[in-house]
């Protein structure tokens, strides 16, 4: 089987019949019984330049791949392989075994698509050409890439019996260039959401290969992105969801290893050990090589698609001398309270999808962990307030929600009145005065006031400028939303808008509510930590705002459109309390606060007196250490 086409060898003479006998014989060939992998193990050589390991492939180094390349076999039912993983498990090179055994075993038009046409370039130069170049049976076959006869160029490479085509899914020309009987989609999570106005690039992939019916085979590959937006996991959940079961070292138990599982004492990732979850046994990385050329994967779910064959694998598995348990556990500890860094960690290093923080809350955790303490007075933790006034038309009404603030963001709920009327009837408003002059007692025994307050102007503008125009506009701000996602500056400069017959200027500041949206989300799934302190962001709510209060402060949830952009769309029928606490935020956002240093704050503490002998202790509950995700170790998500 071992074909070499004569007239592709550059000395090669036409021999006439036994020529056109060689080719025909090649045609009419049956599907080759060697399966990829054991064709990887004969022929795949790596390169020099750019393997970690260069020279003969060996599917034993990373045995749980030899499944996955096997499934990509012409004797293979699956019609579908789908690869949700990690970062360096040799994904990558799996699909280049793939695409060298198409062309030297299984001729045939084969399409590869990565995110963009410029990263098909790049790989087709930096993985295929080395591909090809390194293994002597595939340079023969192929001829020299640089002869104008050979047929090659960086997108395409012709081959005795079939040709490679690469392209980007940005691109819709590329993906309906030819009909394949093989695809290799890599990355699918960064492809567009649409191509050209012509739908999913993965769907027009799939159109291409009909023409081989049952003969067909994609293999879609990727680290997985945002839970419910990301497509290989939305491919994954068709399939069978094969996982690597590996046995314990001690007891022989058959498991498939979780981020749970791994164990370390505290700042000391060099301690990292796995926990068997059938003896208990702490077991160390040595064993890697053992218990992973022992593995097996098992499906876990019936698939919807009884032609897709799914497999995952995270991080945890990768093989000795490329990522480590301890590398992985420093990783963890490192990302601790940066959210981006949490999220790449939890897709590249365990191959799973990143929840957004909204999907993970819900009104009745907030409801259920509530804490005590009296209305009308402030826990010690305060240190600022702001408060904010939403417009509302049905019934005609003022909202005012109150909101403390301390080091590290840390929040609480104060209090919420409304006042109803028109906007436009003094009366109305002077609840809002009323409030302004109020104080609030501090366990300290100081009475503090409002620090800023916070009007949305976007509804019943005229009325709303009429009355922030009389008022001390360092104090009272107003403010108007507006689109986007500017974390930066998601609050304005002042715009001066003139106002009335004597032009008094309105100082309009714009918000971008969507930041402090997310930050809130982000905030609220929070929980306590071990020793009972309050992490950073910690979101209190007292047991005097009631269910509904709760529903409003998380009536929203972020969505991705068809086109790509995200939105926040209503879950509830009121939002008010949400808007209120995103206009509090831009207050205080004003004051510069989330850059302050733990002295900063203690300065601003100690310039209010808040931290005297108290006069009259404020009682505050504790609620719960959990957080909405269950009790969690070191910090889970965040």
């Amino acid at each position: 089987m071992n074909y070499q086409a004569r007239w592709s060898e550059p000395d090669a003479e036409y021999q006439g019949f036994a020529d056109v006998e060689d080719e025909l014989r090649y045609a009419i060939r049956p599907e080759p019984v060697l399966t990829v992998s054991q064709w990887a193990d004969k022929y795949r050589v790596l390169s020099t330049k750019l393997a970690a390991e260069a020279g003969n492939y060996r599917t034993d180094r990373v045995p749980f791949l030899r499944d996955v390349m096997d499934a990509l076999s012409p004797m293979h039912t699956a019609r579908r392989v789908v690869f949700m993983k990690s970062a360096q498990v040799g994904a990558t090179e799996a699909g280049n075994n793939w695409l060298g055994y198409i062309m030297h075993w299984s001729p045939a038009p084969v399409m590869g698509v990565w995110p963009t046409v410029d990263t098909a370039k790049k790989v087709s130069q930096q993985r295929v050409q080395p591909l090809i170049d390194d293994c002597p049976e595939l340079r023969a076959i192929m001829g020299d890439a640089k002869s104008r006869d050979s047929g090659n160029t960086v997108l395409a490479k012709t081959f005795p019996g079939g040709i490679l085509v690469m392209t980007g899914a940005n691109s819709g020309v590329g993906l309906r260039s030819m009909p394949a009987r093989y695809a290799f989609l890599d990355e699918v999570d960064a492809y567009p959401g649409d191509v050209d106005g012509e739908g999913d690039p993965i769907a027009l992939v799939a159109n291409r290969t009909t023409t081989f019916g049952r003969k067909a085979k994609m293999f879609l590959v990727s680290t997985p992105t945002i839970h419910g937006e990301s497509r290989i996991e939305r491919e994954y959940e068709k399939s069978d969801q094969r996982r690597y079961f590996i046995p314990c070292p001690d007891c022989g138990g058959m498991q498939w290893l979780k981020w749970e599982g791994l164990q370390w004492t505290a700042g000391k990732p060099e301690t990292a050990r796995y926990a068997c979850e059938h003896c208990g046994v702490l077991f160390e990385e040595r064993h890697k090589t053992s218990f992973l050329a022992k593995g097996e994967w098992r499906a876990t779910a019936e698939p919807v698609d009884p032609n897709s064959v799914g497999f995952h694998i995270s991080g945890l598995y990768s093989p000795l001398g490329w990522l480590s348990w301890e590398e992985m556990a420093r990783e963890w500890e490192e990302a601790q309270g940066d959210i981006s860094k949490l999220k790449t960690f939890k897709n590249t290093r365990l191959g799973e999808t990143w929840f957004e923080a909204s999907e993970l809350v819900d009104w009745e955790r907030i409801y259920e962990r509530r804490e005590s303490w009296q209305p009308g007075t402030l826990p010690s933790g305060v240190t600022m307030i702001t408060a904010a006034v939403d417009v509302q038309a049905s019934p005609a009404r003022l909202e005012l929600h109150v909101w403390g603030w301390g080091e590290g963001l840390e929040s609480w709920a104060i209090e919420k009145r409304v006042f109803y009327g028109p906007a436009d009837d003094p009366k109305t408003w002077a609840g809002v005065e009323q409030a302004l002059d109020d104080t609030w007692r501090h366990t300290s025994g100081v009475l503090m006031k409002i620090d800023l307050l916070a009007v949305d102007t976007g509804d019943q503008t005229t009325a709303v400028y009429g009355w922030i125009s009389k008022q001390d506009q360092a104090r009272v701000l107003a403010i108007k939303g507006r689109r986007g996602y500017e974390a930066n500056a998601p609050v304005s400069t002042p715009t001066n808008i003139p106002f009335g017959r004597r032009k008094r200027a309105i100082r309009l500041r714009s918000i971008t509510g969507d930041v402090f949206k997310a930050e809130l989300y982000r905030f609220l799934i929070r929980g306590r930590e071990e020793a009972g302190a309050y992490p950073p962001g910690y979101v209190h709510v007292p047991d005097f705002m009631d269910a509904e209060w709760c529903k409003q402060l998380v009536a929203e949830r972020r969505v991705r459109r068809k086109t790509g952009r995200y939105e926040w769309v209503m879950d509830h029928k009121a939002n008010e309390a949400l808007d209120c606490r995103v206009y509090s935020r831009a207050a205080l956002w004003t004051r510069g606060v989330a850059s302050w240093s733990p002295e900063r704050w203690k300065r601003e503490r100690e310039v209010r007196g808040l931290d005297a002998v108290p006069v009259e202790r404020v009682q505050q509950t504790q609620p719960r250490a959990n957080s909405f995700l269950g009790e969690r170790r070191r910090g889970w998500l965040t």
